[in-house]
Order: structure tokens, then sequence, then C-alpha cells
């Protein structure tokens, strides 16, 4: 099977995704939607990648190809051809099977443009929507009419949210939806317990806050939230990972101004972070629009206590007041209560920590998401037949 993928070279998302089928023996493509070095996780695939010069390091059986100064004629011709016509020329010579847009905004607007240049047989397309890709963006005006054109142009569908599959059908997509899970994959729920501090969460004292602050992240609504529960925060320690500059500055600010030490945890791995969620109490993350946050999925799965904004379908996994708290990202009395009642209520953590863990055995492994995954392609190859026949223009 040759599956050519669309998306972001270096999103590590990108990277987990298509590597749960990366050892199958199928030939993968990945065609970059947007500037950036392939992720050092990606593994046994073929990547087209717009660059003036070669990564310092690829992953193991990466092959980098295609559209770079020699085969194209130098950085000006790429600003003058449109990027579709590389995707185009690039469909046209693999022939692949199946083509998956992983994301909307990038890869799905220009595989849509593909698509129109090619006038053509076009083979298979799976439009997976990630984070904001409908829920936000298709209430912009700039967005609406080419979500559609998307939408009602491709041929599957899978996304994080069932909330979103209603959008996709409102959008105008009239194919079938292959799947509702993470985008990002399945975690090792067995080698992830040896991350999670001894004993139960309520004996945790720290607190985790995402630190994003931009178009979305509300981290300075979080900090103003922990600001208003110093009376019952003054055991417990903040870390603020993924901080912003003006996010860093709030929390030097916050905690001098009650006491409580407020850390920025610097840059670091996936296996870190997920040791973060394992010491915490409670984790806390902030947006006015998301699918299904991954570290909201880590904290549960850590036994950290979600407070979750209600813009994404946290609804979808916990119940609110119950295994998690689900808040409005602009309101910080809303947070603070939150915060307030998590670090008050033993009983209510450790609950929600048993209950998340069932629901992650039930939902979250990679045992359970892995196969049908490959279950989604082998569906989308079976009911096409053969390999699509395009004509070669190289």
């Amino acid at each position: 099977m040759r599956i050519l993928f669309v998306g972001m070279p270096d999103s590590v998302h990108t990277a987990r995704s298509i590597n749960q089928v990366a050892d199958l023996g199928w030939d993968l493509h990945l065609f970059s939607s947007t500037w950036g070095a392939p992720h050092h996780e990606l593994r046994n695939i073929t990547v087209y990648n717009i660059s003036y010069s070669r990564p310092k390091k690829l992953s193991r059986n990466v092959r980098l190809k295609g559209l770079s100064p020699t085969r194209t004629g130098g950085p000006w011709l790429i600003g003058i051809v449109p990027y579709s016509f590389w995707l185009e020329r690039v469909i046209r010579w693999l022939k692949p099977d199946i083509i998956h847009s992983m994301e909307i905004q990038h890869a799905g607007y220009l595989t849509l443009e593909a698509k129109m240049r090619l006038k053509g047989p076009f083979p298979p397309w799976i439009v997976t929507n990630w984070g904001s890709d409908i829920y936000l963006f298709g209430r912009l005006s700039e967005h609406e009419n080419k979500i559609k054109a998307v939408m009602s142009s491709c041929d599957y569908y899978s996304c994080e949210c069932h909330r979103d599959v209603d959008l996709a059908r409102d959008f105008g997509f009239q194919g079938e939806v292959l799947g509702v899970w993470p985008n990002a994959g399945g975690f090792d729920l067995n080698r992830l317990r040896q991350f999670r501090q001894p004993g139960a969460p309520s004996t945790r004292r720290l607190i985790a806050l995402k630190g994003y602050q931009h178009w979305g992240g509300r981290a300075l609504v979080g900090l103003r939230a922990i600001e208003l529960c110093e009376d019952v925060l003054q055991d417990y320690r903040v870390a603020v990972y993924t901080a912003n500059p003006e996010v860093k500055i709030a929390a030097e600010l916050a905690s001098r101004s009650t006491g409580i030490p407020i850390e920025i945890v610097p840059s670091c791995s996936h296996e870190e972070m997920l040791r973060l969620h394992g010491r915490a109490r409670v984790s806390i993350g902030l947006s006015i629009s998301d699918a299904i946050s991954t570290s909201f999925l880590e904290a549960m799965i850590m036994g950290s206590f979600p407070v979750q904004s209600n813009t994404g379908c946290g609804d979808e996994w916990v119940r609110d007041g119950e295994t998690g708290i689900l808040v409005a990202p602009n309101d910080p009395e809303m947070v603070a209560a939150a915060i307030r009642r998590s670090v008050t209520d033993d009983e209510l953590v450790d609950r929600a920590a048993e209950s998340n863990a069932r629901v992650a055995a039930e939902r979250l492994d990679y045992s359970v998401i892995q196969p049908r995954v490959i279950e989604m392609y082998m569906r989308v190859m079976g009911s096409k037949g053969s390999r699509y026949d395009g004509s070669s223009a190289w």
C-alpha cells in the first residue's frame, strides 16, 4: 500500500500519527505542507520537503526527496511556482493508493488546490481535522468557504471529537467518517506508569499550567486564577510549561505578589512532560478553541486532576465536576473556583484518577488505537480497488 501524507513535517503529532503504520512494510511518503525539517521521531518514510539545506540529523530510514534548489532551479522558482504545482507532480509520479491530509488550513487547502490542478482521476482522499480546524476557523469569513470546498471534495474524514463530525457534515462533507480518536495515536500505558509519583494524587502538591498565550491559549487567565487562590495554595508549587515570554513575566510577578513558588519549565522531552503531570495534583489547560488537547489526555493518564477549558471536547472524556472540571477560558473567577475545589477535596481527585485510568485503558492505549488506524487504511484501500492510474509528469 502506498500512502501519500500531506502534513507538517516538523510536528510531533504528524510523526506519531504516521508511526502507527511505519513498521508494516507499506510505502509511505510525506509531502510537507509547511516549512520545517522532518521531525526526529519520523521513520521509514520518504519526505518531500521545500528546504534549502539538509537537516543535520535524519531519523531512521527517512529519505529526503525533491523540492530543493538543485531540483527546482533555485529558491526564486519556488516562490514563482505555486506550492500546489509540486504536490500535483508528486501525485502524478507516485500514483498513491491513498492521500491523507493531516490538518486542514495548510494540508487540506493545499491538497484541494492540487486536486483542482490535476483535473482528472484523484486518489481516495482522507482529511483529518486537527484542533481548531473547523470549530474555530469555520467561524471566520476568510476560511469558511475554503473549509466547505475541502469538506465537499474529500472522500473520507477522521477527527478527535464527535462534535467535529457534526460540523463536518454542516460544511458539506458527504463521505465516510472513518473514526474518532486522538490524532497523535495511543500511549504505552504500561510504560507510562513508571513516570507517576507513588501514592494517591491527593498527596501531590504541584499545579501544572499550560503556558500558551496567543490567539488560542489563555495562560494569563490561569495565572490570575492562581493569584485568586493564594490562600489555599501556600503549600503548593506551580509549574508553567511551554510558556510564552509574556507568561514568564506574569508568572514571576504573580509569584512575588502571592509568595507561591511558580517555576517556568524549560523545554523538555516528552518523558519529562509526562513526569510533570505524574507529580501534579491538578493540570490546567486553557484555550478558546481546541479538539482534544494532548496535555489534557496526558493529565488523565498520569492521575492529575484536569481543569480544562470547555471549548474543546473534554466533555467527551470526563464527567464535568466529577472526573475533571470544564471552565470558560476567559473567566479567571470560574477557573479559580475549579482550582480551589480540586486542591481542597482529596476524595474528588483520588476518585477521578481511578475513573480516568479506566477510561485511558479503554480508549487511549496504543494497543487499542493502532489496530483501528490500520483498519482505517485497509478499509479505504479495499473500497477503492486498484491503485490510482495517473499519468507520470516527471
